[in-house]
């Protein structure tokens, strides 16, 4: 290579040492920037020094796509004036329960006050006890009775999903919010962008020409490419009229209502809240947009917050967790609640990737003789994911826990279940990506009447269930071994 006036020839070797050089640099760079800069796991440490140093190039890109993570900088606020009754609410009930002076008419919600109080303390999830909870297992029958709800709103409807596609059910949902919006309701839609890959701003032009409000989580600034594929929104809040909320698993999609032949009979779990809990929901949903549409925040108004009367007697915290906090909220909820089991202990995941403070809170509940029961999915919808759960399920069972797969089609819901006694239902999976990566949000419930409801449910399930075995799990072959080994070692990036 000739460099233009001047005498200096440079050959395509000493190129290729240069370019490779840069490249090393970068990744040394990267890889300081991972160590000593961004708040990781040690596992997540190494497997992404791994990938950067054995594949330079292709590393950098994938760290670059997938690697990046939002720094702990508060990305959802709320102005001071709107922050008055909440934190004035959450002090009050740290320290009625540091006092003692915090009680409740359910014993399993004073059985459980120290959850309570870490959630209060590292989540503001302020406890209500005035909540009627219907729970679907049934997304038809979730769907249906979310429009009659929609079709009934007055005020505002407030809609969230990570996945919210435009097909058979997606459309239904659609032409509702459309014509509340016709009709003079405020109509606001949150999606995530790369959870509704397929939607963009344009899909929902209907509604906006009629004056509703319509959000990407975290859009791409790039045709076809989004570099923040890491740090979804993968929350699935519904609130109607202040009054009505909506939590769980589900998605928009005809494959939730068992439409896909690919995925079969899908099975999930969802709720409907009447009650003050509403008001978290409200709370977390109002966060979230105040994020993304500076223009029209929502504030802390009777509107929004409206007094509602006690409906049912259910105690519960809605608590939300993300990338942006310093603690693990969600995941500190299971750990505290694998602790507190005195007998049983009752898991439902799609993806099961725990990190080694729930395996080793799981391994010293099945050596202290607690029950433990894990459902999961008889097939993967991301096969290194399921590889991992796999193998991770195999290593509880081979110390005592009960392993089901679930036949019928893919299993979704995330259940959490202990004694009897708290259980909790949402958006978090049991792997890093929920705990670390991912936008989430659950209910705790502490309820004697609703744990066992959800236990019941659990064991109506087992019956489309294969059990693993010691003898199945130490038949699978040569390549399953290798599809485990390899995706453990990448679990931490999962």
């Amino acid at each position: 290579m000739y460099i233009p006036f001047t005498d200096i020839y440079i050959t395509d070797q000493v190129v290729f040492t240069v370019i490779t050089a840069i490249i090393f640099f970068v990744n040394f760079l990267l890889a300081i920037g991972i160590i000593f800069l961004e708040r990781r796991s040690a596992q997540s440490v190494w497997a992404w020094m791994l990938v950067l140093f054995f594949l330079p190039i292709v590393g950098f890109l994938l760290y670059i796509l997938f690697g990046r993570t939002i720094y702990r900088q508060q990305i959802f606020k709320i102005d001071e004036k709107d922050k008055v009754g909440l934190e004035h609410l959450v002090s009050e009930q740290l320290e009625e329960i540091r006092e003692n002076r915090l009680s409740f008419s359910n014993i399993t919600a004073e059985k459980h006050k120290k959850q309570i109080h870490m959630l209060l303390y590292n989540n503001q999830s302020f406890v209500t006890s005035n909540n009627d909870v219907t729970t679907y297992t049934n997304m038809n029958d979730k769907f249906d009775q979310m429009i009659r709800d929609i079709d009934d709103a007055e005020d505002h409807i407030h809609f969230q999903y990570y996945i919210f596609k435009l097909d058979g059910i997606g459309n239904r949902l659609y032409k509702a919010l459309l014509k509340k919006q016709k009709e003079g309701v405020s109509v606001r839609i949150l999606y995530d962008d790369i959870g509704s890959r397929s939607l963009s701003l344009r899909n929902f032009s209907d509604i906006r020409e009629q004056g509703g409000l319509v959000e990407a989580f975290f859009p791409s600034k790039l045709p076809l490419i989004n570099p923040r594929i890491n740090n979804r929104n993968h929350r699935k809040i519904v609130v109607i009229d202040g009054r009505i909320g909506y939590i769980g698993g589900s998605n928009v999609g005809d494959e939730y209502i068992g439409l896909s032949p690919e995925m079969g009979a899908w099975r999930d779990t969802h709720l409907r809240i009447e009650g003050n809990a509403v008001k978290s929901l409200q709370i977390r949903f109002m966060l979230d947009w105040n994020s993304h549409d500076t223009r029209n925040n929502m504030h802390n108004t009777e509107r929004f917050f409206p007094e509602l009367p006690s409906v049912g007697d259910t105690t519960m915290q809605i608590a939300s967790s993300g990338p942006d906090e310093n603690y693990q909220q969600i995941k500190y909820g299971y750990l505290k609640m694998i602790y507190n089991a005195k007998d049983t202990i009752y898991i439902q995941s799609p993806y099961f990737i725990p990190d080694q403070s729930i395996m080793e809170a799981l391994r010293i509940a099945i050596l202290a003789g607690i029950k433990v029961y894990i459902m999961i999915p008889s097939f993967p919808d991301h096969p290194f994911v399921y590889w991992a759960t796999y193998s991770n399920v195999g290593t509880l069972m081979r110390m005592g826990a009960n392993i089901y797969m679930y036949q019928p089609g893919f299993l979704h819901q995330k259940v959490f279940i202990i004694d009897d006694e708290v259980v909790s239902v949402g958006t978090t999976n049991v792997d890093n990506r929920s705990f670390i990566l991912n936008f989430e949000v659950n209910a705790f419930m502490y309820d004697k009447e609703e744990a066992k409801k959800h236990r019941l449910i659990f064991e109506n399930d087992i019956q489309y269930c294969e059990i693993l075995t010691e003898e199945k799990y130490d038949d699978r072959g040569l390549w399953i071994k290798l599809k485990e080994g390899l995706a453990n070692l990448i679990s931490p990036v999962l």
